[in-house]
């Protein structure tokens, strides 16, 4: 029997959870780098897994932020 959920699917193939949709824009290349960041906060708080959404978001984010500081340049100072 087919589920009508679409994400069922997903949680079916070995993951333990399904992609969230936000990360769906991502190419593979950003996708990695956000979750070496990741790992690198996991490490750093002291391999607390139940903190790993907040690790992703703050991943997502300065991987963000790092992209953008790279197509604008270096900022003016002062």
């Amino acid at each position: 029997m087919k589920s009508k959920n679409p994400d069922a699917q997903h949680m079916g193939e070995g993951n333990l959870s399904p992609e969230p949709e936000s990360m769906q824009k991502y190419s593979d290349e950003v996708r990695e780098r956000i979750a070496k960041k990741a790992y690198e906060l996991y490490e750093q708080r002291g391999r607390q897994a139940e903190r790993h959404v907040e690790d992703w978001l703050e991943a997502e984010e300065l991987v963000r932020k790092e992209m953008t500081d790279r197509r604008t340049g270096p900022t003016r100072q002062g």
